[in-house]
């Protein structure tokens, strides 16, 4: 899948059970739209949405599920279950936490990966980090490509956002680690995706900015509001 989306973009395609566009159905066209925009991939949420995706269209999908789990604050392919579902789902890559914090169950990453390459080792896989230390780590634990997907949605990152400093955070995770780098989190313009890819970006998953129109229309409508 590497090869595929180097260079390009990937569109992730999610809306959660609280959204108005929940719906494997609405996620799947979401995908078409964004193949014929020029997306090189998608990112998905669940098997579901995954497998109707697959059905529209023909791109590789990095695969995540989201699932809260009571003794842990990692929600994105957090343990074998959802390893287990990402992997029938037949996503070419499958994206999970891999910050340093406690994993549900005591469930560590090098184990998810050694089970997930034991299952099909021709699936690859995506460290979703936060900080420089976890995407060293994650190359060290043998993930085949790291992204900056968390930086800024934990707590001890959440003073800051990827974009900051001219994308400071993209850089120093660039120098960091020998394997490539995806750039993801607030990438909110076709500039930004620029810049991302001219700092030396594998590829950069666009979310929000494309595929959230109750947000995008939020921005839209905070722009003219009047401060209080």
């Amino acid at each position: 899948m590497l090869d595929v989306i180097r260079g390009g973009l990937v569109v992730s395609c999610q809306a959660l059970e609280h959204e108005p566009l929940h719906s494997p159905y609405i996620m799947s066209k979401m995908a078409l739209a964004a193949k014929e925009g020029g997306a090189r991939g998608i990112r998905a949420n669940s098997k579901a949405d995954i497998l109707a995706i697959k059905r529209e269209v023909d791109l590789p999908v990095i695969g995540i599920v989201k699932r809260d789990y009571p003794d842990s604050e990692v929600f994105i392919t957090a343990t074998r279950r959802e390893i287990d579902e990402l992997l029938e789902s037949g996503c070419e890559m499958i994206a999970m936490d891999a910050t340093l914090r406690k994993r549900p169950g005591g469930e560590t990453v090098e184990a998810l990966i050694a089970y997930c390459r034991e299952r099909n080792p021709n699936v690859q896989l995506m460290a979703d980090v936060s900080t420089v230390e976890e995407a060293a780590a994650a190359e060290r634990s043998g993930f085949d490509c790291v992204s900056t997907t968390l930086h800024g949605y934990t707590p001890h990152t959440s003073h800051t956002k990827l974009y900051e400093h001219d994308f400071a955070f993209l850089k120093a995770v660039l120098e960091a680690v020998k394997a490539p780098v995806v750039a993801e989190g607030n990438v909110l313009t076709p500039e930004m995706y620029r810049r991302c890819l001219e700092l030396g970006a594998a590829s950069v998953v666009v979310g929000g900015a494309i595929t959230r129109p109750k947000d995008i229309t939020a921005r839209f409508v905070q722009a003219v509001s009047p401060t209080s």
